[in-house]
């Protein structure tokens, strides 16, 4: 079972999300990440595959500014426990990361038209594959983010939450 965290105000996200995230230890899991933007809207994504103190340590000298954030902790069902599969997953160009709890069914068909359409996946997730929807819708249509993640929804099976920050955007995460 996966547990999701967001956060945007004025404080610091990266210690409410890290809390979040130890709060949701009980429910079991894989790995852990989260992504944050930070006051010049460069969007930064850690994830590592063990606890969550284990992501606690990999961040340790980076870069953790940012008033707004999604977190995540992983039980795995598309792809083997690891970092690459962690969550939050980045789109192709890097502008978007997504969270995700749940399964898409339909993902291999929707990953193979976006691979004809000139995606690259790294990772053997369902998510990654919801992502890089977004990004190609978001782009394909010049709409928001919010449109796109809309639009992208409409063409997803399955049942899922997810949370979806995007670079440059300092104020607003996507839920669904």
């Amino acid at each position: 079972m996966c547990g999701i965290v967001g956060y945007v105000g004025k404080r610091q996200a990266y210690p409410i999300l890290i809390k979040g995230l130890h709060r949701l230890e009980y429910r079991g899991y894989d790995s852990a990440g989260l992504a944050l933007v930070n006051r010049e809207g460069v969007l930064n994504v850690f994830k590592s595959k063990g606890k969550v103190a284990d992501l606690e340590h990999f961040v340790e000298s980076k870069d953790l500014d940012g008033t707004i954030g999604i977190a995540h902790t992983r039980w795995a069902t598309h792809g083997e426990p690891n970092d690459i599969n962690a969550h939050p997953h980045y789109s192709d160009s890097g502008n978007i990361a997504l969270i995700h709890n749940g399964i898409i069914e339909n993902y291999r068909v929707l990953k193979e038209a976006l691979i004809e359409n000139g995606y690259t996946f790294k990772s053997d997730t369902d998510t990654e594959v919801l992502v890089n929807l977004i990004e190609y819708i978001r782009t394909s249509n010049n709409c928001t983010l919010l449109e796109a993640v809309q639009q992208a929804l409409k063409q997803v099976i399955g049942a899922y939450a997810i949370a979806v920050v995007e670079k440059g955007n300092q104020d607003q995460i996507i839920a669904a």
